[in-house]
């Protein structure tokens, strides 16, 4: 059985049950938002032609960074914020059929509010 702890979500819970990964020290898991499939004006964009999304939601986030001195540095990302990452920012994985990315907090550039 599980316990959901009070500080989180309950997709939370059911994603780090589900999926079963924890991302280590400032890094964090993201799921990517699907692409654009039609322009602005209408026109639908092929398969070949869609580049790679830049903004996701953040799945799973690290416990921060620890200093050489020894200081933890908390994270500035939470669970379900939505972000805007560099193009080729992060490790691709699939997990479950599902595509994942896992990159460090520094490579994501902004929290969409």
């Amino acid at each position: 059985m599980l316990s959901a702890n009070k500080n989180k979500k309950l997709w939370e819970v059911d994603f780090m049950a589900k999926v079963n990964i924890r991302p280590l020290s400032d890094r964090v898991v993201v799921k990517p938002l699907p692409a654009e499939e039609v322009t602005k004006s209408g026109l639908v964009i092929p398969d070949t032609a869609k580049e790679r999304p830049q903004q996701g939601e953040v799945i799973a986030v690290g416990p921060g960074r620890i200093t050489d001195d020894g200081k933890k540095i908390p994270m500035e990302v939470k669970v379900g914020d939505k972000v805007l990452y560099g193009k080729y920012a992060g490790t691709e994985i699939s997990i479950d059929g599902e595509e994942y990315l896992i990159m460090r907090e520094s490579d994501i550039l902004a929290i969409i509010e």
